[in-house]
């Protein structure tokens, strides 16, 4: 009996890989083999750098809020400090927003975190 063969699931399989290699360069697109390894690679930095895009953002907005901070006589830490003592709970995503776009309000929050 001749060996069976499932030529449509095996070609689906690596369609999908080829298609996923979509805009890769020279053989890395075509080849499956090549495809496989640079489609996998690919997909690896892609969970790792959904974690370290969080990772920047954080330090960008510390970044920015630590600036304006410093314009206003103050430091990061010690604003920080004094929005958790007076219980103000405003994220580091907003502040940071606040502190480019909107200086008087940012101003506003660092005297009352200080005061």
């Amino acid at each position: 009996m001749p060996r069976s063969l499932n030529l449509v699931a095996s070609r689906r399989r690596r369609k999908k890989i080829i298609d996923q290699a979509k805009g890769y360069w020279g053989k890395r697109k075509n080849v499956y083999t090549i495809a496989k390894n640079a489609v996998e690679k690919g997909l690896l930095y892609q969970y790792r750098d959904r974690k370290n895009r969080k990772r920047n953002f954080r330090r960008l907005w510390i970044t920015r809020i630590n600036a304006a901070a410093r314009l206003n006589g103050t430091t990061y830490s010690k604003l920080i400090h004094g929005m958790k003592t007076k219980n103000m709970e405003i994220n580091r995503k907003v502040l940071a927003d606040l502190a480019v776009r909107d200086a008087d309000t940012f101003a506003a929050i660092v005297k009352e975190a200080t005061a």
